[in-house]
């Protein structure tokens, strides 16, 4: 039996595809059953940063909520491709937010973000240099880089990867492996 939340968000996610983010009361309803997960989301990423980073969780979540609503008639899928998408958001306004903040201090301060799962797990790697990697796995494997960006950036388990994609469970196993030891030797130098 699905849970009522998701069927619901579904339900929602659905009003939204039909109708366009024109409609501020589902936008709203959205943002409500969604907003504990996508702000779990965002403090974990944020508890990778480096300390004293000046962007807050509910800030993420809200930036990338709003680029989220501004997209144009998305074929929502669902919960699970809802905060992939929100991932990917998510993912741009921290990169943006290091960028920016790279540039301010002309070219140090580099953002730092841990990644348990890729090499070891005290190793620090620069939220920039992780951007550019996933960028440059995409074109070797786009789906392996995507399975990295949901995992990381998106925090979904491998089952809601799996849903997001389209794929087995197996498959994003199988993926995510490719994509920490490809990512393990490009962030290693």
């Amino acid at each position: 039996m699905e849970d009522p939340k998701r069927l619901e968000v579904t339900q929602f996610l659905n009003s939204l595809r039909e109708t366009g983010t024109d409609r501020p009361e589902i936008t709203n309803q959205v943002f409500e059953l969604l907003y504990r997960e996508l702000r779990a989301l965002a403090g974990s990423l944020l508890r990778q940063e480096r300390v004293g980073h000046t962007l807050q969780p509910t800030a993420l979540v809200h930036e990338a909520f709003a680029k989220l609503v501004d997209q144009e008639r998305v074929d929502w899928q669902g919960r699970a491709h809802f905060l992939a998408i929100a991932g990917q958001a998510m993912r741009r306004v921290l990169v943006d937010h290091a960028r920016r903040h790279r540039a301010e201090k002309r070219g140090g301060g580099l953002e730092r973000v841990t990644l348990g799962g890729i090499g070891n797990d005290e190793q620090d790697f620069a939220l920039i240099e992780l951007d550019d990697a996933l960028t440059k796995l995409a074109s070797e494997s786009e789906r392996a880089a995507r399975v990295a960006e949901l995992k990381v950036f998106g925090g979904l388990s491998g089952d809601e990867i799996a849903e997001a994609l389209g794929v087995s469970r197996r498959t994003v196993t199988g993926d995510w492996t490719l994509a920490r030891m490809w990512l393990a030797r490009e962030l290693s130098g």
